[in-house]
């Protein structure tokens, strides 16, 4: 039996391909391609910079490449949520599937950080 394994770029990578379709499946008006611009640049951005980030320079340096990682995905959120807002009827699954995906990443960067600052609390620090 095969174990999979968690590969936090390769999720990254398909968030990414992900957000790209949905700026596709906009319409193409002035509002629908600045949305889709807009998508393009920050759903993209965190697979970018988590790349970035494996090369990082000081624990410091990860750090704050993983909050741009955050940062980008809290800013695909909001997108998503006007795009939920602004699409065309029946394409709301796909958005709402792309914004849950979103707030998994955002909590697991979360939860990184803190651990790569040495703030996250332990069950056995706890006690």
């Amino acid at each position: 039996m095969k174990t999979k394994t968690f590969d936090l770029e390769d999720r990254l990578i398909n968030f990414a391909v992900r957000a790209i379709n949905i700026a596709e499946s906009l319409p193409n008006t002035k509002s629908g391609n600045h949305l889709a611009n807009h998508l393009v640049r920050s759903g993209t951005s965190p697979a970018l910079n988590y790349g970035e980030a494996q090369s990082a320079e000081s624990k410091s340096d990860f750090v704050h490449k993983l909050r741009i990682v955050l940062k980008e995905l809290r800013e695909t959120s909001v997108s998503f949520r006007i795009s939920l807002r602004f699409s065309p009827p029946g394409s709301e699954s796909n958005l709402r599937e792309a914004l849950d995906e979103c707030n998994q990443l955002i909590a697991i960067f979360v939860a990184s950080i803190q651990t790569a600052r040495g703030t996250r609390r332990t069950a056995e620090s706890a006690q």
